[in-house]
């Protein structure tokens, strides 16, 4: 079955780094693209950086810059590293797929930036 288990997530003061990695299986992950969406408290869920089969990358605005996203297929994991955090990062993250005409989601990891 598809799984995916986000890890990396943990407590930063504003300004610090942090790199989350999800680890992909149950799919043939080197033909799928990946996202990094995340959601604070009392909000919607919001796609924050994307990945191509071929590693080409895209981010939302306020991620440029600052997150880098990349996927190593013969490991079947995609990363997203965070510089520059702000206390407004603080959500919880998650990776996602689509496949089999439904989107496929991690448990999610806690991010937490202090000011």
């Amino acid at each position: 079955q598809v799984q995916l288990v986000e890890s990396g997530g943990g407590l930063v003061q504003a300004g610090g780094s942090l790199r989350l990695s999800c680890a992909a299986s149950g799919f043939i992950f080197s033909d799928y693209y990946m996202d990094w969406v995340r959601q604070a408290p009392g909000k919607l869920r919001e796609w924050v950086a994307g990945i191509t089969r071929g590693g080409a990358p895209m981010y939302v605005d306020y991620a440029k810059g600052r997150f880098t996203i990349s996927r190593d297929n013969a490991k079947n994991m995609t990363y997203l590293q965070m510089n520059s955090l702000k206390p407004e990062d603080t959500a919880v993250y998650y990776c996602k797929t689509y496949l089999n005409g439904r989107d496929y989601w991690g448990q999610g990891t806690q991010v937490t930036v202090s000011s």
